[in-house]
């Protein structure tokens, strides 16, 4: 077992990896208390065994890590890898690249929705893990060896997941469904949070154009106040009170006070009077300029049951393929595509038109049907009950 502490040692066992095919990596973090996510232990396993990286470690240097991780050479393989690719741009601001997601390649490959990992080494390699130091406190030193033991684990038996995943996505002809997922993890678009669009993350009661107005500048200011102060956003300000404040628009320090939810000591403070400039700003835009929300319409009559429709093919359609139906449609793609057929969503390009696409379409248009047939639910012609 391997913690390594030391730059020298780390620069080390990084060049070892020199003519891998490919790496397992893992991260421990924690985020409770943080904007950005506290780094606290890093994992990797190469052809020669796996090794702890321990970024809180005095002096340490983690370059040799991140000239790794974005080494065209060497695929590095992640399970459920959105979170810790997002710390490694955080911190090295690049993505690790190339990329292979085992939990995405699992949903490829009939695993089901949203794999867990102890779910996916239990059946592809036959490991039983301890659970027990999941939620352990990865930034106290000195880590125990149940710790490490444990950290380990999640790229040593992620080696021979990988090997059988790979497998059957060559055997499925399905590698380039993969690749197209992969494809959005390392974009760093992915990652960049835009604080000017913050407040569309927001559940709103009402759309009118000046509440929103004063809501944006609001939402954008804690956005930036949160990462400048690398604090969770309801540290700076809970959601709730950024709604009363949006919809009251206090414009004085009293008007603030009184508002729910706040105190004179923060009203009378700094932050007191960036929210107040805020609403101020919020109030003074244009009404031509004034952001507009427009209500979600409520599905026509009729359209409905054509939803339900292309979710029952849906779940046929994966079932029959052996492919997460997460990964094909959503139920907005259903929704679009029952309402229009040129819509621009994932179910209707690349791979997913070809599995379900197509098919959504004539369903709709009824050139072909489905039927109950040997007591499951198969496509049929068009006026047709015999199957296909």
């Amino acid at each position: 077992m391997t913690l390594i502490t030391t730059t020298e040692d780390l620069d080390a066992f990084c060049r070892s990896l020199a003519g891998a095919d490919y790496i397992t990596v893992d991260t421990e973090f924690l985020r409770e208390k943080t904007y950005w996510p506290q780094l606290c232990l890093v994992q990797v396993g190469g052809p020669d065994g796996a090794v702890a990286i321990d970024p809180l470690a005095e002096g340490i240097d983690l370059a040799p890590l991140f000239r790794v991780m974005v080494d065209p050479a060497i695929l590095k393989v992640f399970h459920a890898a959105r979170q810790d690719v997002e710390i490694f741009w955080h911190l090295s601001g690049q993505i690790p690249h190339p990329l292979f997601d085992t939990q995405v390649a699992a949903m490829v490959c009939g695993f089901g929705e949203s794999v867990g990992y102890e779910t996916l080494v239990t059946k592809l390699a036959g490991a039983r893990i301890d659970k027990s130091s999941r939620f352990t406190d990865w930034s106290h030193r000195p880590l125990t060896e149940r710790q490490l033991t444990y950290a380990l684990s999640d790229v040593i038996h992620l080696r021979p997941a990988y090997e059988k995943l790979k497998r059957r996505l060559v055997r499925s002809g399905r590698a380039h469904w993969l690749e197209e997922e992969m494809a959005v993890l390392t974009d760093p678009a992915t990652y960049q949070v835009d604080p000017d669009s913050s407040w569309l993350r927001l559940k709103v009661r009402t759309n009118k154009p000046r509440f929103m107005a004063v809501l944006k500048e609001l939402a954008a200011w804690r956005e930036r106040e949160a990462q400048r102060r690398d604090l969770p956003r309801s540290r700076v300000l809970r959601d709730e009170a950024l709604l009363e404040i949006a919809a009251h628009a206090p414009t004085s320090v009293d008007d603030l006070a009184r508002t729910r939810g706040m105190g004179r000591g923060f009203a009378e403070g700094r932050q007191g009077a960036d929210v107040l400039a805020c609403v101020q700003k919020g109030l003074d835009v244009p009404e031509a300029d004034l952001p507009r929300v427009e209500p979600r319409e409520e599905p026509p009559p009729g359209l409905q049951p054509v939803v339900e429709l292309l979710r029952v093919l849906l779940k046929m359609k994966c079932e029959e393929n052996n492919v997460a139906s997460k990964l094909v449609a959503s139920a907005a793609d259903l929704e679009a595509i029952a309402a229009d057929d040129e819509a621009q969503v994932p179910a209707m390009h690349g791979w997913r038109r070809e599995l379900f696409g197509e098919d959504a379409l004539a369903l709709k248009h009824g050139r072909i049907g489905l039927a109950v047939l040997d007591r499951r639910v198969r496509i049929v012609p068009a006026g047709d009950g015999t199957g296909s």
